[in-house]
This record gives C-alpha cells, sequence and structure tokens, in this order.
C-alpha cells in the first residue's frame, strides 16, 4: 500500500524493525487489549487446550494422534497409516499446501497471528507471564536498564524459572505426539537409563522452546518461517490483509480538542505501533514481518473512540477496497486454486474410503519354478505377506476364489497377524495338468477374518512351457 506522506519515502524497507545499525532492536510490544484480543484469546485456550489433552485420549489403547516418524508409524484421529500408505501421505501435504496458498491468497496472514503455534505460545503464555511478572512495555524497558539489585535479581530469576518450566512442558506434549505419551511417561516411571534417547529428545525440545520465547521470539517469524516470504508470490490487491486506510487516515496530525479536523483522521499517536509485537509500523504498508495479529486494530479503534472519530481506520481489507471501495471478487487465480484443491480433495476421499485395513501382497517363492506333483498335478509355492493396519488382532484364512485349483497352506491354516504388526506365510495351489491353458494363469485369493472378507488379491500361476491340448 502507498503513503501519501513523501517525506516518509520507503525508508522502512530498508531494514527490519528488530534490526537496528546492525544489531538486534528488542521489541517492547505494549500489552494489546480490545474485542479482537479477547476473540484471540478463546481460540488460543481453545487451541491449548486441545493441544495439552490430545496426546491423553486413545483408541482401542491406541493414541488419537501420533506421528512417529522413528518407527514410521502415523495415528491420524484413530486410523493407523504406515510407509505402505506413503501416496495418502503425499496427496495429503500436497492438499494441505494448496489450501494453505488458496486461503493466504485470500485472507493474508491471519493463519499467523490467529492459530500458528508459535504465535499463540508466545502471545498467550510467555508474553502474558511477562506482564504479569515485569509489567507492561514501559516498565519492563525500565527494569532492562536498572541497574541489577534485589527487585531485578528476583522478577528476572522468576521469568526466567516458570518459561523454563513451561518450555519443559510444552516439550514433554511435542513429545508425545512423536513417541507416544506412554513413551513420554516411561521415562518417569521407568528412569532414565532405559529411556536415554526420551531424555536426549526432551532435552533437546525443552532447550528449542526456552530459547526461541526468552530471547529469539519474533525472530522466528521474521527469520525462520518460510511462509512470510510467501506473501510477496501470494498476495495481490484483493487479498484481504490488515491493512490501514490511508485515503482516509492521510495527511496524518495531533488531535485538538475543539479544534475543526483538516487532517486526516490518524491522530499519529503510534499506538498501532507500540502494540505491535514485530515492531512494524503498519502504516506503511503490507509488510513481511506483519503477523495479521490484528493488535493495532484494537489499539487503533480504542483511540478513534477516544476522540469520537469512526473506527476501522485500520481494518481487515484489500487494497483494491482501500483504494478503489471493491468488494472481494473471485480472481481467475483464486478459481484455479480452489478448483485444484477441490479435485486434491476428491481423490483424497476417495484413496481413503477405499484404504483397506489389510495391505497384502502374494509372491511366488523366488527362484522356483512350478514342481511337478502326483496324480498329475503341477504346483506353485507362494509368499504372502500382510500388514494389520488396525488396532486388533486379525485371524486370517486363505480361500481361492477363482480357477480350478487347490489352496494348502505350508503349515497353520489360520495366519494370526498382530495388531499394528506385519504376518506372512506360505502356501501352495495345486491345478490339474489337463486344466493348464497357457504359460500363466490368473488367480484370486481371498483374505477372510472369521466370516468377514478382508481383500482379494490377484497373483499368477506359472505352468509347463509346452501345453498340448
Amino acid at each position: 500500500m502507498e503513503n501519501t506522506d513523501d517525506t516518509k519515502h520507503d525508508s522502512f524497507r530498508d531494514s527490519i524493525a528488530t534490526i537496528k545499525d546492525g544489531k538486534r532492536a528488542w521489541i517492547y510490544a505494549q500489552k494489546p487489549k480490545g474485542k479482537l484480543y479477547n476473540k484471540r484469546t478463546v481460540l488460543s485456550l481453545a487451541y491449548l487446550v486441545i493441544f495439552f489433552v490430545l496426546p491423553f485420549i486413545k483408541v482401542s489403547g491406541e493414541p488419537f494422534f501420533l506421528i512417529d516418524i522413528p518407527d514410521r508409524k502415523f495415528i491420524l484421529f484413530g486410523a493407523i497409516f504406515w510407509p505402505q500408505d506413503t501416496f495418502l501421505f503425499v496427496i495429503g501435504m500436497l492438499t494441505f499446501v494448496v489450501f494453505i496458498v488458496l486461503f493466504t491468497v485470500i485472507f493474508g496472514r491471519v493463519f499467523c497471528g490467529w492459530a500458528c503455534p508459535q504465535t499463540i505460545f508466545m502471545e498467550m503464555i510467555f508474553r502474558k507471564i511477562e506482564y504479569w511478572i515485569e509489567g507492561d512495555a514501559t516498565h519492563q524497558k525500565a527494569l532492562n536498564k536498572q541497574p541489577y539489585n534485589t527487585e531485578k535479581i528476583l522478577k528476572k530469576s522468576a521469568k526466567i524459572s516458570l518459561f523454563f518450566i513451561v518450555s519443559y512442558i510444552i516439550a514433554n506434549t511435542f513429545l508425545s505426539y512423536i513417541i507416544g505419551m506412554n513413551s513420554v511417561l516411561a521415562l518417569y516411571t521407568e528412569g532414565i537409563a532405559k529411556n536415554a534417547g526420551s531424555l536426549v529428545s526432551l532435552t533437546i525440545f525443552t532447550t528449542i522452546f526456552f530459547l526461541v520465547y526468552l530471547w529469539f521470539r519474533e525472530q522466528v517469524c521474521i527469520v525462520v518461517c518460510p511462509y512470510g516470504r510467501l506473501q510477496g508470490v501470494l498476495l495481490d490487491r484483493n487479498s484481504i490483509i490488515v491493512a490501514y486506510d490511508y485515503i482516509r487516515g492521510e495527511k496524518r496530525g495531533k488531535f485538538k480538542k475543539n479544534e475543526e479536523r483538516t487532517n486526516g483522521d490518524c491522530i499519529d499517536c503510534a499506538q498501532c505501533v507500540k502494540v505491535c509485537p514485530t515492531g512494524i509500523d503498519i502504516r506503511n504498508g503490507t509488510q513481511l514481518e506483519c503477523i495479521n495479529c490484528t493488535a493495532c486494530i484494537d489499539a487503533c479503534n480504542h483511540m478513534m473512540e477516544s476522540v469520537n472519530l469512526p473506527k476501522g481506520l485500520i481494518r481487515f481489507d484489500s487494497e483494491n477496497g482501500i483504494a478503489n471501495k471493491q468488494k472481494l471478487k473471485l480472481t481467475a487465480r483464486i478459481k484455479a486454486y480452489i478448483v485444484v484443491l477441490l479435485l486434491l480433495l476428491v481423490v483424497l476421499a476417495s484413496l481413503l474410503v477405499s484404504r483397506e485395513d489389510v495391505a497384502t501382497s502374494i509372491l511366488r517363492t523366488p527362484g522356483l519354478l512350478y514342481q511337478e506333483q502326483p496324480n498329475n498335478q503341477i504346483s506353485n509355492l507362494y509368499n504372502i505377506k500382510m500388514v494389520n493396519k488396525t488396532h486388533k488382532k486379525l485371524p486370517i484364512t486363505l480361500k481361492l476364489e477363482s480357477g480350478t485349483g487347490t489352496l494348502k497352506m505350508v503349515g497353520n491354516e489360520i495366519i494370526n497377524v498382530e495388531k499394528e504388526s506385519v504376518g506372512s506365510s506360505e502356501f501352495f495351489i495345486y491345478v490339474d495338468r489337463s486344466q493348464i491353458k497357457e504359460r500363466k494363469t490368473k488367480f484370486k485369493v481371498t483374505l477372510y477374518s472369521g466370516d468377514k472378507k478382508i481383500e482379494t488379491v490377484e497373483t499368477s500361476f506359472l505352468g509347463p512351457i509346452s501345453v498340448k491340448h
């Protein structure tokens, strides 16, 4: 967005707000308040409850949600996914990326300010602890400038201790999403010796969270996270963002009581800058550092009410909405993203619905051809491998559904496949020589668990090279 004040130019683009003269400029964000902040607080509380409670929820003794990368086991909403389901994961991730792109094109970075874990933890937990112990921005500045005395030591020690404790709690919860809550609890019930790997992981995660929220803070959004840099590619003049109405607000001027105002509505109070957690001036337009947290909207609305001017000088709007009073319209690009997203959703839904609980492969035993058997019969030996994706043990029996042959197991007639495990066995298919009409004959083998049909797998039967008719 443009700024009509030529004295300011675009100098703000020469550096980011958190760096001055090549050094880190610490952000002292003023404590926000207002309707939007209250709504964010409610959503954040809901998010935090889900985050901390979800690892304890189990379905059939298994976690409701688990991303077990070391064992390549993923449980999403009670359904288990294995490496064999990689294509589902790829389609799911592609769908998620397209959704994020579409959401950003339309609504900008509202996800960052309202749903991103980094923002929620920083603004709704750690920043609140900081306000509680050290006070608002002005008190924090004063505390940091004063020499170390009893007050400063006590406050800094209390803040660091609480930051570490909360980081430790978050790290335990985060780790439970990777290795499961039972494995995390085992660290405390069985001791360090048996759970050294869990201890190392917990130490790493705790340290990372602690340093991020104590020191690195908004730099995660500005320096590390790639999402903010997508703005330059994804946002256009129709995207809904946190925007300053420069047409209504300029030219800025201080508010004077009982004066007939000839300037714009912006009273140049800088409250929007003081509450910004990334230290930017939203009046300069869309910037990399803006996370759409809406703290500036609340601050500006409060000041507008105080001086009896209309609210909404800073609001959710688009460049076209401010410059030309145009409402959001579906551009060709948005329509294209919607079509792609719908297609991906249809494909993903179809794959999920058709996904089998047991993944089976049947192959003729490598290195063996057919075997000559008594009574003028030919046999092939097969290996069967089954992946049980369910939470329960499955007793599997095999039946030959097609062809004029006989299936005989090697060993037990019933294959017991433990829950979330792989089972294997061997079996023969016998066929009368007179029934063999070609080099390879197709057969269908069906798996049953009790009376329930699980899956049908097609395989080939290898017969003699020369067959007389």
